[in-house]
């Protein structure tokens, strides 16, 4: 039986070299409208990161990756997206743009509990 609460997901990924178009999965943003959550868990593999770009500022990436789960958080800290409702924010977060942070396009699923979900996602497709 399917769980119960419909959520969304999408892989966050690091692309040093946008012109080269590779990339590291490095997180998943989860969320789910009707229970108005919307979470991410992150890590960047520096090994990885230097694999791609030698010369990758991984400290400017750390800082990248942590304003994201800010605004998953929706606390302020000057940024007007993070004052948006939770479907708004994720849906900022995971327009289609062409930076150093992109994400997959959002996939959906359901979830007897959505913590337990996003751990579940981000074994499979960062750790």
């Amino acid at each position: 039986m399917q769980g119960k609460h419909l959520y969304e997901y999408a892989i966050l990924r690091v692309v040093p070299r946008v012109e080269r178009e590779e990339f590291i999965n490095v997180g998943v943003l989860l969320c789910s409208k009707k229970e108005n959550f919307l979470k991410c868990k992150v890590s960047l593999d520096i090994s990885k990161l230097k694999a791609l770009d030698p010369e990758a500022d991984a400290q400017l990436f750390e800082n990248y990756l942590e304003s994201l789960d800010q605004i998953c958080q929706g606390k302020a800290n000057g940024s007007p997206i993070s004052q948006q409702d939770t479907p708004s924010r994720f849906r900022w977060l995971t327009a289609n743009r062409s930076s150093m942070i992109q994400t997959s396009r959002p996939h959906g699923g359901f979830s007897d509990d959505l913590e337990a979900t996003l751990e579940e996602l981000y074994d499979l497709f960062v750790a």
